[in-house]
């Protein structure tokens, strides 16, 4: 019997567990090359293999050499990258990787728009998609012209969630004042992130749902729709509880606006 290439996934957290185990399941030898000490992914008994490799983004040169060389030992075989980070510094150099490994994810145009959150705001609004009162300031003007056009209590996002998070531990800010406002702003400022000021949507966390598909020559092959029920911290955190079900409300409006990416990734693939 053919040997199997085996599957490199990057980042060990719960995501990763569920590709490792269902590529287990096949009998494809798995891979996993983490960056954060503390993720779980290691340890699991689907792992054929876990090792430490420098972080994506900080060390991005190192990481490409590393994963270069892990071919070497390993063999070349299909990468995953599931975490935020890997999925940019991929993206970026795919050109350079798609030598040695099979890539699952698009080139950085079409990544950007999914990662870069103030892309993706603007392309909502290209597609009629009704989204929150959106600026991305460009200068502390700008936020102070932001205040007499909304009202508080609003949202300070970041453009690129994964860098906010590692700097301020959580994914969006509430703030109540101007004042407020402006002292965020100048720290976000002052850690080089970029960040959109939104108007607050009201709501429990069980009015927030998920939509995901996949897409092949622009039509969605599956879909699959999730109400969230609860989050940590409430509100403004991550997810915590979800139960998977049907959603018809937002399967035409996310087919919609996910056809303009689509579209772009056939074309920068000459599919």
């Amino acid at each position: 019997m053919k040997k199997k290439k085996p599957a490199f996934i990057l980042a060990g957290h719960t995501v990763a567990i569920g590709i490792a185990r269902s590529l287990n399941k096949m009998g494809i030898p798995v891979i996993i090359l983490y960056y954060n000490e503390k993720e779980i992914g290691p340890l699991s008994k689907h792992v054929f293999q876990s090792i430490l490799v420098p972080h994506p983004e900080k060390f991005e040169k190192e990481f490409i050499s590393q994963l270069i060389e892990k071919t070497r030992q390993f063999g070349s075989g299909v990468l995953f990258p599931v975490g935020d980070e890997g999925v940019v510094t991929v993206a970026k150099n795919k050109d350079v990787l798609s030598k040695y490994f099979q890539i699952t994810n698009p080139d950085w145009k079409v990544v950007q728009n999914f990662i870069e959150k103030k892309h993706t705001a603007a392309l909502a609004e290209k597609n009629n998609i009704p989204i929150p009162k959106t600026i991305i300031p460009k200068c502390l003007e700008d936020v102070e012209n932001y205040i007499n056009k909304i009202e508080f209590p609003c949202l300070v996002k970041p453009s690129q969630s994964h860098l906010f998070f590692d700097h301020f531990k959580r994914k969006m800010i509430p703030v109540d004042s101007p004042n407020e406002l402006i002292t965020i702003y100048k720290q976000t400022v002052d850690l080089g992130l970029e960040v959109m000021l939104q108007e607050i949507i009201p709501g429990d966390d069980d009015t927030v749902v998920n939509y995901n598909t996949y897409f092949w020559e622009g039509k969605p092959l599956v879909e699959f729709t999730a109400q969230q029920i609860r989050s940590a911290p409430p509100w403004w955190g991550s997810p915590c509880v979800v139960v998977s079900k049907e959603i018809n409300e937002v399967l035409e409006p996310g087919e919609e606006f996910l056809k303009p990416w689509i579209l772009m990734a056939l074309h920068v693939l000459n599919l």
